[in-house]
């Protein structure tokens, strides 16, 4: 039956289903080959000197970048995400559709989101770094990647509130609820997984970024003191380790480490959405 369906098909429609087959194929076959590829350079360097509390020339240790990591991220999401959610439900549900203020928001959104994350080290180094006298910090690093994040924060978060049906928002009027309410219990929390969805390409942006650390959080290979000290992330200590070239080995560690971490966030983020979908 599928073999006549095949033959009877248009050529057309034919060689677009072939293309589109193959570029998928070939997507997921580059996907595995870098996978592997990390797995298989990094793994068998995996040893326990690199899990050493503090960091020393001889284990490379990379467990201060790891708890570094870790901790700006945290901090980045507590900045940006109630503030991206908080601008979304404004443009979303209280701000006049197509209004002067409506455009500038969104056209400044798109602006910054394009911009390169060199731009975004600059601007920290001067303002966090220099003018608030915060020096090379986690609480610098935080705010630079909180600003960074943030455009791609309002623009999901905006679209996930739009594709919500009207006919919620009706149905919650009708039965005597406020715009409050409506928003917050019934608006939000059906587009919780669009927002989520958000929140995680910017992790994903935040686990990656170096340019940006290098500018503000600094490059100490340490486990800070507080907000205040400087330190490494884990993709800022791959780049040091590789660019010195005397620890290829340990840089090679250090990206399996970075893909586990990116790897377990995001099926995280996924087992939430599917919970906050059925709540």
């Amino acid at each position: 039956m599928k073999s006549r369906m095949w033959k009877q098909q248009d050529p057309l429609s034919l060689v677009l289903r072939v293309l589109v087959v193959g570029f998928a194929t070939l997507t997921f076959a580059i996907l595995l080959l870098i996978i592997g590829y990390i797995l298989f350079r990094g793994i068998p360097h995996l040893k326990g000197s690199l899990w050493s509390p503090v960091y020393t020339t001889k284990n490379v240790s990379l467990l201060p970048a790891l708890i570094n990591t870790i901790l700006i991220t945290v901090l980045s999401l507590v900045i940006a995400v109630p503030l991206g959610i908080a601008t979304a439900i404004y443009l979303a549900e209280y701000a006049k559709s197509g209004s002067r203020l409506v455009r500038i928001v969104r056209a400044a959104a798109q602006t910054l989101a394009g911009f390169p994350s060199i731009v975004y080290g600059l601007f920290g180094l001067l303002f966090f770094v220099t003018s608030l006298g915060w020096g090379y910090s986690l609480l610098s690093g935080a705010f630079t990647l909180a600003i960074m994040i943030l455009p791609l924060i309002i623009r999901t978060s905006e679209e996930a509130l739009h594709s919500v049906p009207l006919t919620y928002r009706e149905g919650s009027f009708a039965l005597g609820a406020g715009k409050l309410s409506t928003v917050f219990l019934i608006v939000l929390p059906s587009a919780g997984p669009g927002i989520l969805a958000g929140v995680i390409l910017g992790i994903g942006r935040i686990l990656g970024e170096t340019a940006a650390l290098i500018y503000t959080a600094g490059t100490v290979p340490q486990i800070p003191r507080n907000l205040l000290s400087s330190g490494r992330t884990l993709a800022v200590h791959l780049y040091a380790l590789s660019s010195e070239g005397l620890y290829t080995s340990e840089a090679n560690a250090t990206a399996v480490v970075l893909l586990a971490l990116t790897a377990g966030i995001n099926w995280f983020s996924a087992v939430l959405a599917r919970r906050v979908t059925r709540i």
